[in-house]
């Protein structure tokens, strides 16, 4: 639980510093991008700018992933899993996720 926790803040904070035309939260919430189970996010839509912003928080996490990782002596591909979950999980209302069927879904609340 320790290291879900620490790598779910760490990846949190690290993205969140990201300066860049588009946001990830904003990515998010326009339906450009969003959080897959393998701890990655993915463009729902094919844009240029999603596509870029795609690739760039992918690589921050995937490097926060292997410092934890080699921090805790657990795989990389254990800690995006784990941290993947988390981050479904913690989606904002009206964000997509990727279930694990590979199709997209909208996050909706109960109404």
């Amino acid at each position: 639980m320790k290291i879900i926790k620490i790598c779910l803040a760490a990846t949190l904070l690290l993205c969140s510093s990201m300066t860049s035309a588009l946001t990830l939260h904003e990515a998010k919430q326009q339906g450009l991008v969003g959080e897959t189970l393998s701890g990655y996010i993915a463009p729902v839509t094919q844009t240029p700018e999603a596509i870029a912003l795609t690739e760039k928080i992918n690589q921050a996490r995937k490097d926060k992933y292997k410092e934890v990782a080699a921090q805790n002596n657990v795989s990389v591909s254990d800690i995006a899993s784990m941290t993947g979950k988390k981050l479904i999980r913690r989606a904002e209302l009206g964000e997509y996720v990727r279930g694990i069927n590979g199709q997209w879904l909208k996050k909706e609340g109960v109404k």
